[in-house]
């Protein structure tokens, strides 16, 4: 991290959470020099159904949720981004305060409520971006007031799908009332058919992913991974943020919402080797949940992942992150002989289970 990046986030951090978390993407706007661009090597170069990423770390939804900073992104060190969550009409979320930082624990709690701009309008920056190396996928959302909020995902697929690399359907977030009920069996059977007839639609069919919680027991996983099978979806991205609290330290570790961060790295990486397990290694899952360095990034891949996600991360040591942990991941699939990502994929997962 450079000094001028530590003093930055110095800076912010004497702000609420929220205003921060605002301008830094004003900031990322402003097109700031020295940006790294893409992180690549023979290594690091993967391809996930389809997607030919220069390297596997990418940034996870909830950073850039209307899809404004979407160019600097791209020359930030990431081998792939994903914004959002979007819904198919505008929404402010749920009252603030909703974002907290949990300094003593490296985390954050957030209830934003999928807070966005709507799909249109999200719609409209992602036609726009600039043409690039780096994937650009769209995390799907339904509205807090909606009548069929499995039908919006498909809504949102079938106005932004043109214009994206992949998307994810998300029912896993904790911040609007009654949306993990979708990960049940029928339901969220039912959700996938809606959006596979999106995806089967588009002019350029795109790989479609579902995002899952990580408070699910072993019979909820083991559903979720027959549905996902049957479905036809292109893979899991395992996990969103957690309700459990165990072991925090922070004053505000109280607060309700979805815990992120270093806490959630060890379950998180149990659910992804789970999963791992249960699909027999056969559908492409991305690691989420905790990852602040190479070696977690690492410990990922070899419980299962065939690439990554990280945004906590980023509060607590800036955006140069994704570079760094790249460049680090880079060293250590060298140092243990491993020609590719690919090659890592699962080889440590016996630990996790």
């Amino acid at each position: 991290m450079s000094l001028t990046e530590r003093v930055a986030l110095t800076l912010l951090h004497r702000l609420d959470p929220e205003r921060a978390h605002g301008l830094s993407l004003v900031a990322l706007r402003l097109h700031l020099p020295g940006l790294p661009g893409p992180i690549t090597s023979p290594r690091l170069a993967t391809t996930i159904v389809g997607l030919a990423l220069p390297n596997p770390v990418g940034l996870a939804a909830g950073y850039d949720k209307n899809a404004v900073a979407l160019a600097p992104l791209m020359r930030s060190g990431f081998g792939f981004l994903e914004v959002g969550a979007a819904t198919p009409q505008p929404q402010d979320g749920n009252p603030k305060p909703r974002l907290y930082r949990l300094t003593e624990d490296r985390a954050a709690i957030n209830r934003f409520g999928f807070n966005n701009e709507g799909a249109p309008s999200i719609c409209a920056r992602l036609a726009m971006r600039p043409k690039s190396r780096v994937p650009v996928g769209l995390n799907l959302g339904a509205n807090k007031d909606s009548d069929d909020r499995a039908a919006d995902f498909a809504s949102v697929l079938a106005c932004c799908g043109p214009h994206v690399d992949f998307a994810t359907v998300n029912v896993s977030s904790p911040n609007t009332e009654k949306l993990r009920d979708l990960q049940v069996r029928a339901a969220l059977t039912s959700l996938l058919a809606g959006v596979m007839d999106v995806q089967a639609s588009l002019t350029r069919p795109i790989p479609v992913f579902l995002k899952i919680a990580p408070d699910l027991t072993d019979d909820d996983l083991a559903e979720i991974a027959e549905v996902a099978r049957q479905s036809g979806i292109a893979g899991i991205i395992a996990t969103n943020t957690t309700l459990a609290r165990d072991g925090l330290k922070s004053a505000d570790k109280t607060q309700t919402g979805g815990l992120s961060g270093a806490p959630l790295f060890e379950k998180s990486t149990r659910i992804l080797a789970k999963l791992s397990q249960l699909t027999d290694g056969k559908l492409p899952l991305i690691g989420v949940g905790g990852i602040s360095t190479a070696d977690q990034a690492y410990q990922k891949l070899r419980a299962g992942a065939s690439a990554v996600q990280l945004y906590t991360a980023m509060v607590y040591q800036g955006l140069s992150v994704a570079a760094t942990i790249a460049k680090g991941l880079d060293a250590l699939l060298q140092k243990d002989g491993f020609a590719s990502v690919h090659d890592a994929v699962g080889t440590d997962r016996a630990r996790w289970l």
